[in-house]
């Protein structure tokens, strides 16, 4: 249910609640994670152009690609975002770390120039240059200051934010900082929506489940055959050469999603990638069944009986159990006197056995038949006594 996602990411941030998250994780098995991810953001950006979304406007985070990607990318949609100001992206990309700033202030001479280039942050042509991608609160501050200029001179809304890559985040800022920045962005009083993708085989498992932790809707992508580390050594077999190519253009898409009360959905589709689109499909039943599965979950305890466990459970007769074969019953309830409930059969299939040295117990094996009997412990103990009455229980 991709368009589930895409609607949560159109309405944006209810009453009282964070902002709507949104994590895309891929791996080397399926390299469709930029794909499915310029889907999602070709959905936003359509929305908030067509003012159908709660966003005002948009600032892309471009770790993995140059903002002239994104421009281009949106342009082939039809979706002009150059000439207007609601699209801004923030180009972690050219310069991340003040390299080219460091090189150009050595070979400059241009006292002026010099001053222009050593700013951390450059504004140019409607993009961002941010130079110190490793420091926290300076990359939060001019996230915030895009969104303000991408809702314009009214000073009122709130904007989506887009991060292409986590992965590279995680490269220049330790786990706690990158789950801060993100945790901070779904707090903001601004903030309508977030999503960002990650590559989650470059990652240790904890920082996946952080990640995953800090979202509210999940789009973990599968291949459509999985391959084992020994069937990706190819070695000319065609039949691994094709289930590899059939991997680069199908997979999976398993999407789950947080509800309000902390329940979990969770849907899978199957994703066709088209040239530079994406196309979702349903899944039929049993598609992707594996032979010999069963539906049952996976739990630490047996849910079915055996066959000698389902004789000895119906062997056992239980006291509300109608045992006259159409005739009156007289059970016990704990009203009479123990004496009288002796004198007085229970029916003439079952009569009670009145002897002193009788052994309910060894009688019941014997016979391969189960009985439950209570007997009260005093005939004098009241009825609403507060006594546990399972205490006279004798199984």
């Amino acid at each position: 249910m991709a368009d589930s996602a895409c609607r949560a990411l159109r309405d944006g941030v209810l009453a009282g609640e964070h902002a709507p998250s949104l994590m895309i994780s891929d791996s080397m098995h399926t390299t469709a994670g930029l794909s499915v991810f310029n889907y999602f953001l070709r959905s936003l950006v359509s929305n908030i152009s067509s003012a159908r979304a709660q966003a005002k406007g948009l600032v892309v985070v471009a770790f993995d690609r140059s903002p002239d990607f994104y421009v281009k990318l949106l342009a082939r949609a039809g979706l002009d975002t150059y000439s207007h100001s609601w699209f801004q992206v923030l180009d972690c990309y050219t310069d991340p770390l003040g390299w080219q700033k460091e090189i150009l202030d050595n070979v400059k001479s241009d006292i002026q120039e010099t001053s222009e280039i050593s700013k951390e942050h450059i504004s140019h042509a409607g993009f961002t240059v941010c130079r110190d991608v490793g420091n926290m609160e300076s990359l939060m501050s001019v996230i915030l200051t895009s969104g303000k200029g991408a809702i314009g001179s009214q000073g009122k809304g709130r904007f989506s934010v887009a991060i292409d890559l986590v992965s590279i985040m995680v490269r220049h800022l330790s786990l706690p900082l990158v789950a801060n920045l993100i945790n901070n962005l779904r707090c903001h009083d601004e903030i309508s929506s977030l999503m960002w993708l990650v590559h989650s085989d470059l990652h240790e498992p904890r920082i996946v489940t952080a990640l995953e932790y800090l979202s509210s809707m999940v789009a973990v992508l599968e291949p459509i055959a999985p391959l084992s580390a020994a069937s990706l050594k190819l070695k000319g077999d065609p039949d691994k050469l094709a289930a590899l190519e059939g991997n680069l253009k199908k997979g999976k898409l398993r999407l789950r999603v947080k509800r309000r009360n902390g329940r979990v959905r969770e849907h899978i589709e199957e994703f066709t990638l088209e040239q530079a689109d994406v196309k979702f499909s349903a899944i039929s039943h049993g598609k992707f069944a594996v032979s010999g599965s069963s539906n049952l979950p996976q739990v630490q305890f047996n849910l079915q009986l055996t066959e000698k466990e389902r004789e000895d459970r119906a062997r056992v007769i239980l006291p509300f159990e109608h045992q006259g074969n159409g005739k009156e019953l007289q059970i016990y309830d704990g009203r009479k006197g123990r004496s009288a409930w002796r004198a007085s059969p229970v029916s003439d299939s079952h009569p009670v056995n009145t002897d002193p040295n009788f052994n309910a117990f060894d009688a019941s094996k014997e016979s391969g038949r189960g009985e439950i009997h209570y007997i009260r412990d005093s005939d004098d103990e009241a009825l609403d006594s507060d006594e546990d009455p399972d205490d006279d229980l004798d199984i």
